[in-house]
Order: structure tokens, then sequence, then C-alpha cells
């Protein structure tokens, strides 16, 4: 599933295509149809990200929610578009650029109040100017669940995934099976701005790098020159001390962690 950095990098993408713009709006699949009718001919007028949660808005107040999902992809081609090629959910075309949507997990039209509910129920976004970290401090300091598992929760914080997770606490020093009555404010505010500067670079060069400089030596792998530091390693000897990296599965989901660098 993309994490919140592609969004919020798709989002300032449609903003630069079609902001401003009248846009004919179409669902070849046939499953957005009424709606899609609604949108054609109207004004875009921003795009924006909450978390793994995309937004379109026009300007009749009409608003677009996408959730990609494991599956979804949003294409991106000049116009004129050719011919929709597949499931096409949702078809949107401007003066020069246009996009298809394929397989989402969600593609439906949402109301102010709809837009407010998404909102209460997610955590703080890394990637908004208006997220307050203290908000999830207090979720997580008031919980004995893992930080390794809570950091994973849309509920506490908006946009981090599997490899997020994994780096910012290796890169903290921090265990993931810490418990959140353990973790202290300095700690998780020192994460938090690390969170918010790593997903940053991920929106600007569009893929995650987490390699500080001191440690990127410029050693190309069969995958090129190293972007993490523990995510996918299991097995593998630590960038840092040389310990073998360990792993397991916490809750559904691969997790990745030095017991050298991340002492329990």
């Amino acid at each position: 599933m993309p994490e919140g950095h592609t969004i919020h990098r798709l989002a300032r993408l449609h903003q630069r295509r079609y902001r401003g713009q009248v846009l004919r709006v179409s669902s070849p699949q046939g499953r957005f149809v009424e709606e899609a009718e609604r949108l054609d001919g109207q004004t875009f007028t921003k795009s924006e990200a909450w978390g793994k949660h995309l937004l379109h808005h026009y300007d009749s107040g009409d608003m677009v929610h996408i959730h990609l999902g494991l599956y979804g992809k949003f294409s991106d081609v000049t116009s004129p578009m050719p011919p929709p090629v597949g499931q096409v959910r949702l078809r949107i075309e401007g003066d020069d650029h246009g996009g298809d949507l394929r397989g989402p997990t969600a593609c439906e039209m949402f109301t102010p109040e709809d837009l407010d509910l998404l909102v209460a129920r997610l955590g703080p976004d890394p990637l908004r100017k208006d997220a307050d970290p203290d908000k999830a401090f207090a979720r997580i300091h008031k919980s004995r669940r893992a930080l390794g598992a809570m950091l994973m929760d849309q509920k506490i914080v908006a946009g981090i995934g599997n490899v997020y997770r994994a780096e910012v606490l290796f890169r903290a020093g921090v265990h993931p099976m810490r418990i959140g009555t353990a973790v202290d404010n300095d700690v998780w505010q020192r994460m938090w701005r690390d969170t918010v500067e790593l997903m940053d670079v991920g929106v600007r060069k569009g893929k995650i790098i987490t390699i500080r400089p001191d440690d990127d030596h410029g050693v190309r792998g069969p995958r090129g020159r190293p972007r993490s530091y523990v995510y996918r390693r299991r097995g593998e000897p630590c960038r840092v001390c040389g310990n073998t990296i360990l792993g397991e599965i916490m809750e559904g989901r691969n997790l990745f962690w030095c017991p050298s660098c991340q002492p329990d």
C-alpha cells in the first residue's frame, strides 16, 4: 500500500495539473457513472491529502474521496488521452493532462461532514502543516501497546507505512516492542521531527531514502545504492554496527530492527 508521501506527491501533482481548469470527467468502467456526470464540466479547485487519503475539490463544493489501497493507481498522461484500457473507475482530463484511476479501495463522493468524520478518526499527518504531534503522543503514552504497532495505526499517526515505521524506529534507536507508556515525550518529539523530514524527502524525490549521509558510503548493491537501514534486511548485517538485522511479524506486517542499535 502506498505510504503517505506517495499520496501527498499525487495531490501536489493534481494541483499542478488541474487547478482552475474545467475537467472532463467520466467512468469508463461504469461504477462511478452518476457521480462522474455530476462532476463533468466543473472547475477543479484543489487537491489535498490526509494520510493515505486523496481528496479532489470542485467549484460547486463537490468533493471526491479516493483511497488507493493495495492495488489502486492513478496514471498521468498528456491530452488528448488515448481510449481507456482495463477497469478505469475514474477518468479526469484537463487542458494538457489527464489521468485514469484503476483499482482503488474507495472512490466516492464526499460531503464536508464526511470529511470531518474522516479527519476525526485519523491521527496527525506528519506532512500537513496543521498536524499536532502532541495528539499522537497523548494516545501513545497512555497505551501498553507496542510502539511499532501504534506507528502503523492510522488513528494514531496518519500516513506512516511499513518502511517509515522500521526506519524511523531505527534512526531513533528505539526498539519496536517498547510499550507506549515507556516512550517519553522528548523521544517522541525527536521521532516526529525525523518522520516529517524523511517523509518530506519522499514527497520531493518520489522515493523513500532514510540513510544519513555519514552512513552512505556510496557502495552499490544489487539494487543500487542503499536507501534504508533495516527494512527488508532480515539476516543481513546492520549498516551501522554490523550485527544481524532481526525480523518478525507484528500484527500481520513484517517488522525489522537491529538488536544492538535498538536495544530492548
